[in-house]
């Protein structure tokens, strides 16, 4: 199994572009450490750091609907519904998923998942 780097999503007001074409659809790569870090020297950011949002979504918004480039003069347009969106998608596919096995009790067969989570362990040591 090839391990996933984009995900497709669909906005839920859409971007208008200038010619008044909606675009829903797009894709969004997961973030590298330079995506986070890289945008903390714009100017921008640094006079307002509510704009690390729009650099971030720039950098990681591969697609989005028939448009050639995704750049910060689009995102800024974006309706606040579809950038919270796009935000919490963010979050969603770059955070670390907990990793679990399926098991099943010895005694009495129940089957349940359990969490293995080993950085709770090493945060505690």
């Amino acid at each position: 199994m090839a391990f996933k780097t984009e995900y497709e999503f669909e906005l839920p007001r859409g971007y208008v572009d200038e010619n008044g074409n909606l675009h829903k659809r797009g894709v969004m790569r997961l973030a590298t450490a330079a995506d986070e870090i890289l945008p903390m020297r714009d100017q921008r950011v640094q006079q307002n750091p509510g704009y690390l949002t729009i650099i971030l979504l720039t950098r990681v918004i591969t697609n989005l609907g028939d448009l050639r480039a995704i750049d910060t003069r689009v995102v800024e347009k974006f309706f606040t519904a579809d950038l919270a969106f796009l935000q919490n998608f963010y979050r969603q596919i770059n955070e670390m998923e907990v990793p679990s096995v399926h098991t099943s009790c010895p005694k009495c067969e129940h089957e349940f998942d359990v969490d293995v989570s080993f950085l709770d362990e090493m945060a505690g040591a």
